[in-house]
């Protein structure tokens, strides 16, 4: 991975609330990026590289669906190479939330996220 070219270019596309954390999401050439900042330690976070076509093809799948889990995502795209964990599937829609393309259910009072998939005249785009 060439982190220069990464890195270069990256703009800030939105963000996403999370159960715990807010995860801010910059696009870049071939990447997306999800940043999330430590609650106890201010100077600290964590990023994920969230790869463009794993976000189209998860895009493409569920398009217009209600109630989709990071576990729905990985058992939908166990033949693919885009989505290879749950983690990678919740960065997926943390991703697409950022986009505006999506929504976290917030109706939903459980410990697994529920995101609906808006259609793309409803969607806010930046």
């Amino acid at each position: 991975m060439n982190v220069k070219k990464l890195m270069q270019g990256l703009s800030y596309v939105g963000d996403a609330e999370g159960k715990r954390q807010t995860y801010y999401v910059f696009r870049g050439d071939e990447c997306f990026l999800a940043l999330s900042f430590s609650k106890t330690k201010p100077q600290a976070g964590n990023f994920n590289i969230v790869d463009s076509e794993a976000v189209d093809y998860v895009r493409s799948r569920f398009r217009s669906k209600k109630g989709v889990t990071a576990k729905d995502v990985v058992a939908r795209a166990k033949s693919s190479r885009h989505v290879t964990s749950s983690l990678a599937a919740l960065n997926i829609l943390y991703v697409l939330v950022g986009l505006g393309e999506v929504r976290v259910d917030a109706r939903r009072d459980s410990l697994k996220l529920y995101f609906n998939f808006i259609g793309r005249r409803q969607s806010r785009r930046r």
